[in-house]
């Protein structure tokens, strides 16, 4: 087709002229279709994965007839800021493998290939994690051809197993609030409560997806039964159960009844313990008061106290007797038995009657 348009041999001088312009144009529609490098069968442009999940991120290529250039393969991460470098973290060039380390990212990652010459050039990792969330890029070059891919990832975390509880009595004509929470999960979470089992003919009450609640402003028995939570987001979903129970009120009658006899016996208990310990208070201080005026009359006086500075002192012994009155007498005589021994004026007063000692109560003995 190219020869026959662009033959001029039937053409004039202008007409010639046209036809050279039309004859490029079509060499170079020509030359696009049969001899650029062309990546194919590259994937979607975004893709979303749960953290742990292994990813594959396509890049299959063919060069054309006219590259013939060493091949050179390249996977790096694009900076969100366009003035800086994007990050390199996988290469293939002269039949080697190269794993950038400088890079964190590049830790598990790998051709999916054994040999990426084949046409092949897709990206392995082994784990995702939040960290891997970002937009890379497949560049394929082979002299004059090349050509590059772009691709999003997100790496979202799946819910945990939420946990399910009931606010309120659970009582009938009560208000109950039936909740549910998990603990990690990458947002937006979306919470909905089925029921599972129960009497029929109650309808479930609006309910907060953003929140986990459900909220019953008047709680009966025919809202009693098994509920649901799910939990999920866009990689992933868990669930938790709980029975909800109806129980009726308690009679308020019998609680205030209850109660104020309960608050008279505990008065009575301690009206009784006060009364019990001012008892004894009172016989202690008694006993103590008695046993004060008591006056022991049984007590002896002391075996040897001196009566009197008058006693006569002898150069032999002596026995001296003293009688006295124990509860003050008024007689108070003297005995010797070795009177004889005694000068003459001394015995002739062993007789002699002497004014009475005084007498301490308290001691016991004459003074």
């Amino acid at each position: 087709m190219f020869r026959q348009v662009c033959d001029g041999s039937s053409f004039n001088v202008s007409s010639q002229a046209a036809m050279f312009v039309l004859c490029l144009a079509i060499a170079f529609t020509e030359l696009q279709r049969t001899g650029a490098m062309e990546l194919v069968d590259t994937g979607p442009q975004t893709m979303m994965k749960a953290q742990g999940e292994s990813v594959l991120l396509g890049c299959r290529y063919k060069p054309g007839p006219a590259d013939t250039g060493a091949l050179d393969i390249e996977w790096s991460v694009v900076s969100p800021d366009t003035t800086q470098k994007d990050q390199m973290l996988l290469s293939y060039s002269g039949g080697l493998v190269y794993v950038h380390s400088e890079n964190p990212l590049s830790q598990g990652m790998t051709f999916a290939s054994p040999d990426p010459s084949s046409g092949d050039a897709s990206l392995s990792i082994a784990a995702v994690s939040p960290a891997h969330s970002a937009t890379y890029q497949c560049k394929v070059k082979k002299s004059p051809g090349v050509d590059a891919h772009k691709l999003s990832l997100l790496v979202l975390v799946k819910p945990s197993v939420p946990q399910c509880w009931v606010e309120g009595s659970q009582a009938e004509g009560e208000p109950v609030t039936l909740l549910c929470k998990a603990a990690r999960g990458s947002g937006p979470l979306t919470y909905t409560w089925r029921r599972q089992s129960g009497p029929p003919g109650a309808s479930l009450q609006p309910q907060e997806s953003a929140s986990g609640e459900l909220r019953i402003s008047n709680h009966s028995q025919s809202h009693g039964g098994l509920y649901l939570c799910e939990v999920k987001n866009a990689v992933g979903s868990e669930q938790c159960q709980l029975h909800l129970r109806a129980s009726k009120p308690p009679n308020r009658a019998a609680v205030i009844v209850g109660t104020v006899i309960g608050c008279i016996l505990l008065l009575l208990i301690l009206l009784l313990f006060i009364a019990v310990l001012y008892w004894k208070l009172r016989s202690r201080h008694s006993y103590d008061k008695d046993l004060s005026n008591d006056i022991r009359e049984d007590v002896p006086p002391p075996e040897s106290r001196p009566v009197s500075r008058r006693t006569t002192r002898s150069s032999g012994p002596s026995h001296h007797h003293v009688t006295y009155d124990p509860l003050g007498g008024t007689e108070l005589s003297w005995s010797d038995d070795l009177h004889s021994e005694l000068p003459s004026d001394l015995a002739s007063s062993k007789n002699q009657v002497h004014s009475p000692p005084l007498y301490d109560r308290k001691y016991g003995y004459a003074v």
